[in-house]
């Protein structure tokens, strides 16, 4: 497949540079951004009905930042993708985008030597495992939050070798189950953080600062 990059653009004072990958037939944008003292990056898998303008996922992303890890927030659907309710639990679809994503950043000058994490939401968490599972050389950690790790299915969860943390609310009552699962079913160095009091969407007081700590703490020990 024939991948083609554009120069990193950016936009008015203030926002990030954006970039664009190429994946197939289409140019999905992103938002890349790097500190100076920078360890790794972390590519973000947004789940369904999400994009990389999440508040949740950008606040986490300023953790990391604060961290030392660098952030790319991309689309993995075009806006008349993601009408398509269908196309938005595609995980074979949402897997190949984030995996010419992942290409991206090997062969972009800014992020090549540096290690590479994923960070999935929702559907999203179970293309970032899927990804693992097919770039071991390529990921060095992954987590998830309030993610469906299960829809990857054992048989990839199994072949998972990087440091995978699964976090889920306290309150994410259907969702804690497939999480538990997923965890007995890894093969690779993992841990399960279960966020009390927190619902699917983290929106309990301090519930996203503790997603966006655990987070930080994970992708520094395993990227670093």
């Amino acid at each position: 497949m024939e991948r083609t990059r554009k120069k990193d653009s950016a936009g008015p004072a203030g926002t990030p540079p954006l970039v664009t990958v190429a994946s197939g037939e289409v140019a999905l944008e992103g938002a890349l951004e790097l500190p100076a003292e920078c360890i790794g990056v972390v590519l973000f898998a947004h789940g369904s009905g999400s994009s990389r303008h999440s508040p949740r996922n950008n606040f986490v992303a300023q953790r990391l930042r604060a961290a030392g890890l660098g952030t790319l927030l991309i689309d993995l659907l075009t806006p008349e993708e993601d009408a398509n309710c269908e196309r938005r639990f595609d995980i074979a679809l949402l897997t190949q985008r984030l995996s010419d994503a992942v290409r991206f950043l090997q062969e972009n000058e800014r992020t090549a030597k540096l290690p590479v994490g994923l960070f999935g939401a929702s559907t999203g968490a179970a293309a970032a495992l899927q990804v693992a599972a097919e770039m071991p050389q390529a990921v060095a950690a992954v987590v998830s939050r309030g993610g469906r790790p299960d829809l990857a299915g054992d048989a990839v969860l199994r072949r998972v070798r990087a440091p995978t943390l699964l976090i889920v609310g306290g309150h994410d009552h259907g969702v804690i189950e497939p999480n538990q699962g997923a965890h007995a079913a890894l093969g690779c160095v993992k841990e399960l953080a279960i966020v009390q009091g927190a619902t699917h969407l983290f929106e309990e007081r301090g519930a996203l600062d503790e997603v966006g700590r655990l987070a930080a703490a994970w992708f520094s020990r395993h990227l670093d």
